[in-house]
């Protein structure tokens, strides 16, 4: 939360500060929408590459030690958080404001995974099979080169929505609850549980401390990801998928979300997926027809209309209750 000192503002640092904090998450998703990700020197990049490099050294042999695991996530994270927190109180608020945006904003992804959604949708729609293969492999793990295409479509609808709940919805989430060190801790541990998290004999224990506290951090996000999608599509079906076959899911984020999300889009997705290793099966989630090129947009907007329903709705809310409360900044 933006900080605000108690000599700045009769209130202290309450709702004035989350009002000011509002204001940030629109600044940093107006400078989304302006610039995207930066497309050089991204510090989740070289963060990447510190982890892979650390993973390489501490994870020997691989798959011993959830301690080793644990050892490498605080290494790469309490350091990060250390400089962050003595900042927060060190810099000038209004330099500290600057910084807050560009955290949010570098933290955010929401044109950058719109940009990768539509590049698979615009494929789809020219009916060129190959090079809508080509645009999913980049942002799903599963083999694209055999997938037809609903299987790309499907692929890249579940994409949209559960990256969606991880780097928009939890970012201004952590953001607006913990501030810079918040929504900073929340991408490094996501970050690292795409990198570790996977269910084989290399990570299965080492990666489990960094699997575990996503789960964690992601809880209450991606249940308010899934009511954001839930009011934005089709109401009642995304209820009752929610409600029915989140649960069957293998993950307890992903779970609502994808639920949600398929029965606000009022498509079938989940069911078998090939990966190099074969065949995964998996529950159906959602009802209706196999997804296409629409879904793919469908699902775009669910996360741009659902971010920008949080950031109006809670600048609105919080704004109103200062005026009201005869707290006007």
């Amino acid at each position: 939360m933006a900080l605000i000192k108690e000599n700045e503002t009769d209130k202290g640092p309450g709702l004035d500060g989350f009002f000011i904090s509002v204001l940030v998450c629109l600044l940093a998703l107006l400078l989304d929408q302006r610039l995207g990700e930066p497309r050089r020197w991204h510090p989740l990049v070289g963060f990447g590459r510190m982890a892979a490099a650390l993973e390489g050294r501490l994870n020997r042999p691989p798959g011993e030690g959830i301690a080793r695991g644990l050892l490498a996530l605080c290494l790469l994270v309490a350091p990060v958080l250390l400089v962050l927190c003595g900042l927060q109180y060190e810099l000038p608020q209004p330099v500290w404001l600057v910084v807050e945006v560009l955290a949010l904003w570098l933290a955010l992804s929401l044109r950058g995974l719109a940009e990768h959604g539509e590049a698979v949708a615009n494929a789809l729609k020219a009916e060129d099979l190959p090079l809508a293969r080509q645009q999913v492999g980049r942002i799903v793990s599963r083999n694209a080169e055999v997938l037809d295409e609903n299987g790309v479509a499907a692929a890249a609808t579940e994409s949209m929505l559960e990256n969606g709940a991880d780097a928009v919805f939890a970012s201004l989430f952590w953001f607006l609850v913990a501030g810079v060190p918040g929504v900073v801790l929340h991408r490094m541990v996501n970050t690292l549980d795409a990198m570790w998290g996977y269910r084989n004999e290399r990570y299965l224990t080492f990666g489990r401390t960094a699997a575990r506290l996503d789960d964690v951090l992601n809880w209450v996000p991606a249940r308010l990801t899934a009511a954001t999608y839930t009011l934005l599509g089709r109401t009642a079906l995304a209820w009752h998928c929610w409600r029915v076959q989140a649960r069957n899911w293998d993950s307890p984020n992903a779970g609502p979300v994808m639920a949600a999300g398929a029965g606000a889009l009022g498509v079938t997705l989940g069911g078998p997926a090939p990966y190099t290793g074969g065949i995964k099966q998996r529950p159906v989630l959602g009802r209706g027809p196999a997804p296409d090129a629409r879904s793919i947009d469908g699902a775009i907007t669910l996360v741009r209309q659902g971010a920008w329903l949080w950031v109006m709705a809670l600048l609105c809310g919080s704004g109103l209750w200062l005026v009201f409360a005869g707290g006007a900044l």
